[in-house]
Order: C-alpha cells, then sequence, then structure tokens
C-alpha cells in the first residue's frame, strides 16, 4: 500500500513537459497580441498627432494667409523671433508674434522614425506624413494587397506610408508610389 501511496504523489516528467509547452504556447500567442496592439496604439497616435498639425497648420493660415515654410528636410519653419527658425518636432509651434500655435509638435513614438512636412509653392497648401508601423492599416494604400509608400519620401529611416494635406491638394500630389520595401 506504501508503494502505491508514494508513485501517486508526484507528476511524471511527460505531464511536466505538457503543461510546460502548453503554457509556452499561450505565452507566445500573448505576446504576439501585446506586439500587435502596441503597434496598433502607436500608429493610432500618429494618426491623431498628424490630425493636430494640420489643425494648427490651418490655424496658422488663418492668421498669415500662407501655410510656413519647410526646411527641405521635412521640418516646419516658422517659430522664433523673425519666423525663420526651424520648429523641431517635440517643441512649441510659436510665430514671430509669439502666437503659440501648439504648445508642443508631436514626436514620433518611435525614435528613429519622424513626421515630414512638405509646403507647397507659393506657401498654399501642404503635405504632412508619417510612417505608420502596421502596413494592413486601412489607411496605408496598396496596390491590390501590397502595401505601398512614398518613392524618396523618408519619416526617418524608412519610407512614409501614410500622409495628409490641406484641401486644395492630396497626399498623392506630385509623390510616386512604390511597394513598401
Amino acid at each position: 500500500m506504501n508503494n502505491k501511496l508514494l508513485k501517486s504523489r508526484g507528476f511524471t516528467l511527460i505531464e511536466l513537459i505538457v503543461v510546460i509547452l502548453i503554457l509556452a504556447i499561450l505565452i507566445t500567442l500573448g505576446l504576439g497580441t501585446f506586439r500587435s496592439s502596441q503597434t496598433k496604439s502607436r500608429d493610432s497616435r500618429r494618426k491623431t498627432d498628424i490630425k493636430n498639425v494640420t489643425s494648427a497648420l490651418e490655424l496658422y493660415f488663418n492668421d498669415t494667409g500662407k501655410y510656413p515654410n519647410d526646411n527641405s528636410g521635412g521640418k516646419i519653419t516658422a517659430c522664433g523671433s523673425a519666423g525663420a527658425t526651424v520648429c523641431e518636432w517635440g517643441e512649441e509651434f510659436k510665430d514671430q508674434n509669439n502666437t503659440i500655435y501648439m504648445v508642443e509638435l508631436p514626436e514620433d513614438p518611435i525614435a528613429i522614425h519622424s513626421y515630414y512636412y512638405d509646403v507647397g509653392g507659393g506657401n498654399n497648401s501642404y503635405q504632412l506624413y508619417a510612417r505608420l508601423e502596421n502596413t494592413d492599416d486601412a489607411d496605408v494604400q496598396k496596390s491590390g494587397s501590397t502595401p505601398q509608400a512614398y518613392q524618396n519620401l523618408y519619416c526617418g529611416t524608412k519610407l512614409c506610408n501614410y500622409g495628409r494635406s490641406s484641401t486644395n491638394t492630396t497626399p498623392n500630389t506630385g509623390r510616386t508610389l512604390i511597394n513598401d520595401p
């Protein structure tokens, strides 16, 4: 009777391995879902940031009759005492009259990415771009099922694949879409 009691007290090696495998599968699935939700959250923030910057640009246009210059590097040039200083992402967007259009121009949630601003000729239009991580997002343009990005337009280290613009142009105007590498 003692032998039966001793044998039924513990788990076999096979049972322990099965439990560990099940736990590993559940953890892997959970981490994948967690990463996906983080990516979608960052993309949602990017879209909101771009929308907020477009509102600030429209306020600037209402005050000055034109959109701010760009520095040909994707940044707004309208800050400082002469209104000709680059407004850095993450800093205040304030013109030479000390009119604050944004307390802080948003920065991309990932340091290696950035937003890209381009003003049209005569400062009467603009295009604003970001890089969405989730290329399956409905706002990323596609050719069939292949995600597209703007050729030679970098939002940090990768090509921009999401854009907004003033109402008198589109993000695609003057741009070539290519398959997202």
